[in-house]
């Protein structure tokens, strides 16, 4: 091989490896011996070869879920957290320089606020209020950019799950509470029954002795409008009448069995009169039925 082709290709491994390309949304650390030197931008840079060195740190927004962690409420109930976040990096020097790991930093960060937030809070309020503990946390965080570079854009409490034995107690609690409200629930509806049982038979006693009421009342006036009409008749009624009245009343006489007649003294004469027109209808009464 010639030297003129031996030129050639050092010339082109190191046109290879002294040109970088950072890529979109991203930028470039160039570093000369291993010390930070300036920032470059997107596209493609210059570096000297096995003297400087181009790191490629990423702008882009990024998800990061957090490993599930237990943190203890205000009561001692022992609660399994699981949070996602986004984040993008603010400060590639800070992010990449000043901290061993600004990622771990970050989880760490966030682990010892939601621990705070939901230790000042019992079990059933941080179960209730994941949305507030949301916005807790994120204020908490702030913006992570003078620390680690970074700045969390979004944080969400993915789930907030009890422990094994506290979640066999709420359902036997939760199952006790539906069996007491169904209890109330029947005991209403049947106290509302007889409610209605009672007032039905009330109301019908309550007709019925109107009814009765008003049956008595017709009844009492159709006696009194009898009465009435009687002594009426009684007042425009001569002595013929009387007579005529005595008559057929000793004619049902005769017919009976009864010979006996109490009157007074002063109608004794009347008395005897009334006896023999008895005596005489009566032997006309045998006569007929001879």
């Amino acid at each position: 091989m010639s030297i003129l082709v031996i030129v050639i290709i050092v010339v082109i491994v190191l046109a290879l490896v002294s040109f970088k390309i950072v890529p979109q949304n991203s930028v470039g650390l160039l570093e000369t011996l291993g010390k930070y030197s300036s920032t470059r931008q997107t596209g493609l840079n210059f570096r000297l070869p096995l003297v400087q060195k181009i790191r490629t740190v990423s702008l882009a927004l990024q998800p990061l879920k957090l490993a599930g962690y237990s943190v203890i409420t205000k009561d001692n109930a022992d609660i399994g957290a699981t949070v996602t976040l986004n984040f993008h990096i603010t400060d590639p020097v800070k992010y990449s320089y000043e901290n061993t790991n600004s990622i771990e930093s970050m989880q760490q960060l966030v682990r010892g606020h939601l621990r705070d937030i939901i230790g000042r809070m019992e079990l059933n309020e941080a179960l209730g209020s994941t949305s507030q503990i949301n916005k807790d946390l994120a204020e908490a965080i702030g913006d992570l950019t003078n620390t680690y570079g970074i700045n969390v854009d979004r944080i969400n409490i993915d789930e907030l799950k009890p422990s094994a034995a506290i979640q066999s107690s709420m359902d036997t609690q939760l199952k006790a509470d539906r069996e007491r409200v169904a209890a109330i629930s029947q005991a209403e509806g049947e106290a509302k029954s007889i409610e209605l049982r009672a007032k039905a038979n009330n109301e019908a006693l309550i007709a019925t002795a109107k009814a009765n009421a008003e049956a008595t009342r017709t009844k009492a006036d159709a006696e009194s409008y009898r009465i009435d009409k009687v002594q009426a008749a009684l007042k425009n009624a001569d002595q013929n009448y009387f007579n005529n009245q005595s008559i057929n009343a000793f004619e049902a006489l005769a017919k009976s069995d009864a010979n006996l007649i109490v009157t007074n003294g002063a109608d004794l004469d009347q008395t005897g009169q009334s006896a023999i027109l008895a005596k005489t209808l009566g032997q006309e009464l045998a006569k007929e039925q001879d």
